[in-house]
C-alpha cells in the first residue's frame, strides 16, 4: 500500500473540497493563489504541509497525490 495524500490534515479539509471552492471563486478557470483561497476557506494555517499540494492542485486540478511534495 502506497502513500495517499488528499487533504489538509490540520483542518481535515480535502483537496477536492478546496478545488470546488477555487472553481466557485473563479469559474473562468483562471489561476488563483493559495493565499487567495485561504481568504475564503480555512486550511493550511498550522503545519502548512498541505501548501505544496494545494499549489499543485490549483495548477493541475489534481486532488489526490501519491508522492510527497515540497515547495
Amino acid at each position: 500500500m502506497g502513500i495517499c495524500i488528499d487533504r489538509c490534515l490540520c483542518f481535515n479539509r480535502t483537496f477536492a473540497d478546496l478545488q470546488k471552492h477555487a472553481q466557485e471563486m473563479n469559474p473562468t478557470q483562471g489561476a488563483i493563489s493559495l493565499e487567495e483561497l485561504q481568504k475564503q476557506v480555512v486550511f493550511g494555517l498550522k503545519c502548512k504541509l498541505c501548501h505544496p499540494y494545494v499549489r499543485r492542485m490549483l495548477h493541475t486540478g489534481e486532488t489526490v497525490f501519491y508522492q510527497i511534495l515540497t515547495d
